[in-house]
């Protein structure tokens, strides 16, 4: 089944492409100043993106089943990730298995639309079953530890993430202009905009710490900046993308502003407790996987639920 995508997720798909173009040139230009270390993490930075914005289109416009393929990937490369850097006990080897069964299985509820399922099938029987496996293997010690840490991962990294997907299967005709193809547009361009927003912000008025304990580079400029711009791209996008009115466009970029730097500073404490920098080495110049997906952790969730009750 073909997504159908509209010529404004078309032309806003262009309009990423324009914005690669634009920072690549950037690039080109600061080069003639010589080597810095800096620039080359930018340029790293800015290939990866490339990538990241070819696959992430490919998947968007050959068909439903591709896209929600590819969040089930991104889903299972997450966990993966998250599993190879948190403690996890020995014998707890062959309850991963069961962990790493959810996704497909959560991605086929997605694929048919059974919003029944879906919503509870990790929140009830995932989260029941992966504790049961635990004590029929029989090992006690640190168990509730190992619980936890497996349960957060799975939750956020499968059933969080797997809120993009759903998007795309929502009904088309209650967002006409766009369908689920330009929610997901709307959603992952502007959890990734106010990152940057909030860098770049920070960088240049940044003087309060705003959780140093944690994330000592953020500020509440840069916090306020992102919000106030992300809020901004939201209006301007919204009437081509989404079926959201002025008003509620205003709340939709709040929402997924505030919550992607909550998602941001979530896994900025994970890192933090055990001792990283980065989450992994998968794409150059930004880390892991985890640490470019980290703030839809809480937006995709978040996002999702706060269309469903209002238009769907």
């Amino acid at each position: 089944m073909q997504l159908d995508v509209s010529p404004a997720v078309l032309w806003s798909l262009s309009g990423l492409y324009a914005i690669l173009i634009g920072a690549s040139l950037i690039v080109v230009l600061l080069r003639w100043r010589g080597p810095d270390n800096q620039r080359a993490e930018l340029v790293q930075r800015i290939r990866s993106w490339w990538i990241i914005v070819t696959l992430f289109t490919l998947a968007m416009v050959m068909s439903r089943q591709v896209a929600v393929v590819f969040f089930a990937l991104v889903s299972f490369l997450a966990l993966k990730e998250y599993l190879s850097i948190v403690p996890t006990r020995r014998a707890d080897r062959r309850v991963l298995f069961w962990a790493y069964l959810s996704i497909p299985l959560q991605y086929y509820w997605v694929a048919q639309a059974w919003y029944g399922m879906f919503i509870i099938f990790i929140p009830v029987y995932v989260f029941l079953l992966l504790p049961m496996r635990m004590v029929l293997i029989g090992e006690t010690k640190e168990f509730l530890r190992a619980a936890g840490t497996l349960h957060w991962g799975v939750m956020t990294l499968v059933f969080g993430i797997s809120h993009i997907a759903y998007l795309l299967v929502l009904p088309q005709e209650k967002n006409p202009g766009a369908g689920g193809a330009g929610l997901v547009l709307f959603l992952v361009f502007l959890t990734q905009f106010n990152d940057v927003a909030q860098y770049i912000w920070g960088k240049l008025l940044g003087r309060h710490k705003i959780i140093p304990k944690v994330s000592p580079n953020k500020t509440w400029e840069g916090f306020l900046g992102g919000v106030a711009t992300t809020t901004l791209l939201a209006f301007l996008l919204s009437r081509w993308l989404t079926p959201f009115g002025w008003p509620w466009a205003l709340v939709a970029g709040v929402l997924i502003s505030v919550a992607g730097f909550i998602g941001d500073v979530t896994i900025s404490a994970l890192k933090r407790d055990i001792g990283l920098k980065d989450t992994g080495t998968l794409l150059p110049g930004h880390g892991g996987i985890l640490d470019r997906i980290d703030s839809l952790t809480y937006t995709a969730p978040l996002f999702f639920h706060f269309i469903f009750y209002l238009h769907y």
